[in-house]
């Protein structure tokens, strides 16, 4: 079954391009991955500091993959120190069938 989520987070005033430029390297390598079947990087259109993302991966074993990836590592310890948050507010989701 796949795994999906979504995840939230609110950039500080002053790390907008420095966030800006991570997400897209880190967008380049996430659908790289052979279990990513979607990775949906927005900002809201009334406040660009607050990003969502919204993430599918095949499986659970794929996800697994994702997260211990090294580049997944180095954003979030980079990222940390850009957000309000302590880190990326995760939602589990399941299909509505």
């Amino acid at each position: 079954m796949a795994k999906t989520l979504y995840a939230e987070f609110t950039v500080k005033p002053g790390s907008e391009e420095r966030v800006a430029e991570m997400m897209r390297e880190l967008t380049e390598h996430v659908r790289r991955e052979p279990g990513n079947e979607h990775f949906l990087a927005y900002t809201r259109e009334s406040n660009p500091r607050e990003y969502f993302v919204f993430e599918v991966y095949r499986d659970d074993d794929a996800f697994r993959e994702h997260i211990t990836a090294e580049y997944g590592a180095t954003f979030n310890a980079e990222l940390a120190g850009h957000i309000e948050e302590d880190g990326s507010i995760l939602t589990w989701l399941q299909p509505v069938e």
